[in-house]
């Protein structure tokens, strides 16, 4: 009886057969087999106790393993990946650290292999690396909350019967804490309301930044808009980023991509019940999902209000006695030197003031920004002017 058969069981049962029938010890089987006597007893020794069952294989796995994870805690993953499907393995180990802060966790990256072998997420395809992204340097880079808010319009898209939104969305970039969103019923309704509401809840920041989208940014001076100019009235400054750069405001579009994923995606029947789902997400934003800049911390942990309280109604602005001042229209013209001139409608309803810097040239100012010159000869609007803070040319009253 040759040992080496194609199947292993075959040849055992032979070995168990031809001990059963007592004609040769089982010593002289193992021989003509060509196996070792600690073999052949071993399977003749789970023959008798469990049958024809006994002759297959057995699992390899340790019957006791110490260092195992245990099966609390596969359960606990699955049950937050349940609840929350777009989560990875460090944010549910971040969950699960914040309610079990002394318990022996699984790591993250233990966490993230048992979602691969569950198929719940799948292998991002490795590319080469491309380096640091260097900032630009007129962009801020923020050190504290209400340094820098980002705002901008995310994708419009219908709720379940077919009315179209437009979500205005206002986030703090140190911080990640989403201010709000306010889903907008058209793109070109005006957003100084809302904001003001925010600016009485939250303060006021040092810096907004913003795209050069039409909702933002107008074709005058400066390129301001008539929010523009509303948010340089109340002490705020205004930071565009550059056309189609959509990565220097790469925070915001992240969590844009997350809100779609999580809410958009799915919208409510009517724009009423899609804000309502808009607001319990960003509840959870703030309170619930960790981010990773933040070292796995939740952006609530983070963000304080604003010192500088918000007050509806701006100073008035006193300039220099030599310069002579006019008001703007709302159609953004002022009469100088018996014409019209054009300064830009983001300046309607405000007062510049002329600056005398040479025979029939005149820098015009609003406050302390320089945004144009006034040439007597010309016959149309101002000169473009570069972007100046001269600070100590004009003051409060």
């Amino acid at each position: 009886m040759a040992w080496k058969t194609g199947s292993l069981l075959e040849a055992r049962r032979r070995l168990v057969q031809a001990a059963l029938r007592q004609v040769q010890s089982l010593a002289q089987l193992c021989r003509q087999a060509g196996v070792s006597r600690k073999t052949g007893y071993k399977w003749w020794r789970r023959f008798r106790t469990e049958a024809g069952l006994g002759l297959r294989d057995r699992s390899r796995r340790p019957h006791r393993s110490p260092t195992r994870t245990p099966g609390r805690w596969l359960a606990a993953v699955r049950q937050v990946r349940r609840r929350r499907p777009t989560w990875g393995g460090k944010k549910i180990y971040a969950w699960l650290r914040r309610r079990h802060r002394h318990a022996r966790l699984p790591k993250p990256r233990t966490i993230t292999r048992w979602l691969w072998r569950w198929g719940a997420v799948r292998r991002r395809r490795r590319t080469g690396r491309r380096g640091p992204q260097r900032p630009r340097p007129e962009l801020t880079i923020p050190a504290r909350p209400n340094q820098v808010w980002t705002l901008d319009l995310k994708g419009w898209f219908r709720t379940g019967d077919g009315q179209r939104v437009d979500p205005l969305t206002v986030r703090d970039l140190f911080s990640g804490y989403v201010l709000g969103i306010r889903l907008l019923r058209h793109r070109h309704q005006h957003v100084q309301r809302y904001f003001q509401r925010l600016l009485a809840r939250y303060g006021l920041p040092e810096i907004i930044r913003v795209d050069q989208g039409p909702a933002f940014a107008g074709d005058g001076a400066l390129d301001w808009c008539g929010l523009s100019e509303w948010w340089f009235s109340l002490g705020i400054r205004v930071q565009f980023t550059g056309r189609a750069r959509p990565h220097d405001n790469a925070a915001h579009e992240q969590m844009h991509r997350v809100y779609q994923q999580e809410v958009a995606r799915r919208p409510g029947p009517t724009p009423a019940a899609q804000q309502r789902r808009t607001d319990r997400w960003i509840r959870y934003y703030n309170w619930e999902r960790p981010h990773e800049a933040l070292g796995q911390r939740v952006p609530a942990e983070v963000y304080r209000r604003s010192r500088r309280r918000y007050r509806r109604a701006a100073r008035p602005w006193r300039y220099p006695r030599r310069w002579h001042t006019a008001r703007v229209t709302a159609s953004g013209h002022v009469r100088w030197r018996g014409r019209l001139r054009v300064i830009g409608r983001a300046f309607g309803g405000q007062r510049v003031g002329f600056k005398p810097v040479g025979p029939g040239v005149h820098e015009v100012y609003f406050r302390t920004h320089l945004i144009g010159l006034l040439v007597d000869r010309d016959r149309g609007g101002m000169r473009p002017a570069p972007w100046s803070n001269a600070r100590g040319t004009a003051s409060r009253v």
